[in-house]
């Protein structure tokens, strides 16, 4: 980033941004007069989307290309955090899925998706929280999954790494009170991105699931910012999702759930 000046007082880095709920978040961040700081694999696609962003609403865009199941990248973002100014705003959304059955899948796989869903996470928050925390302003944001909070979904890797990020940002929570920085999950159902187009994820957009159970991401996006500055802590964003999760506490709801539920993972 340049030299600091009032606007770089609301500064963001979103994972994960080259598509879905991340490219969703840059694109608003950016409506809304946030300098970012977009971070991704894919280099080409970051790129169009920060010259993009730049072009249409004057914020600064940098892009870094990384792969966030390789530590030595999840260092160099921690680099980066440790020389800019303290974040207003820390997107933990980098993420995937791995179809098929644990016991099947390359254990690599298992490997990767902890460092990308939980390391990547605790490392970037913990490089963000110190300049936030000296500031008294600024949120994180870490993208889990109603497979969080419903468990024995999006397979074992999958549920269980989200439902570490529900219980580290509720923790996290806990600890911040008072310093004006707020935390938050949050944990989308069936959402309208390229995360069901890879081989063995088809079967989840057919009829088994309805039109109105997807949602977009601009949507999802939406409603997290708009949460955050209430102080929500853990977030399911769309009303049929909310209703959902109150049904599954009893019986009959459960069984209904069920039905919808058995393949479901966020984006």
């Amino acid at each position: 980033m340049s030299s600091r000046s009032q606007a770089e007082e609301r500064c963001a880095i979103i994972t994960g941004a080259s598509s879905g709920i991340g490219e969703a978040f840059a694109r608003r961040l950016a409506a809304d007069g946030f300098h970012l700081v977009l971070v991704a694999r894919r280099q080409a696609r970051l790129a169009r989307l920060g010259d993009e962003l730049r072009a249409v609403h004057g914020v600064e865009a940098e892009v870094l290309a990384a792969d966030l199941s390789k530590p030595t990248d999840v260092d160099r973002v921690v680099s980066l955090i440790g020389d800019m100014p303290p974040l207003s705003l820390l997107v933990n959304n980098a993420g995937f899925g791995r179809p098929g059955r644990f016991h099947e899948l390359d254990p690599a796989s298992h490997t990767e998706m902890l460092q990308v869903h939980c390391s990547a996470t605790v490392l970037l928050t913990r490089a963000a929280l110190p300049g936030m925390v000296a500031s008294r302003r600024g949120g994180v944001i870490n993208v889990s999954s109603i497979a969080g909070l419903l468990g024995e979904v999006g397979g074992p890797m999958y549920s269980a790494t989200k439902i570490f990020l529900v219980q580290f940002t509720r923790s996290l929570h806990s600890e911040l009170r008072g310093t004006g920085v707020r935390v938050q999950a949050l944990c989308p159902g069936l959402v309208r991105t390229e995360f069901h187009d890879q081989q063995g994820y088809h079967g989840v957009r057919d009829a088994r699931y309805p039109r109105w159970f997807w949602m977009r991401p601009v949507d999802v996006v939406s409603e997290s910012l708009a949460a955050l500055d209430r102080g929500k802590v853990v977030l399911v964003p769309g009303l049929r999702y909310r209703l959902l999760l109150a049904m599954v506490n009893n019986p009959i709801g459960r069984a209904l759930a069920d039905r919808y539920t058995d393949r479901l993972v966020q984006r």
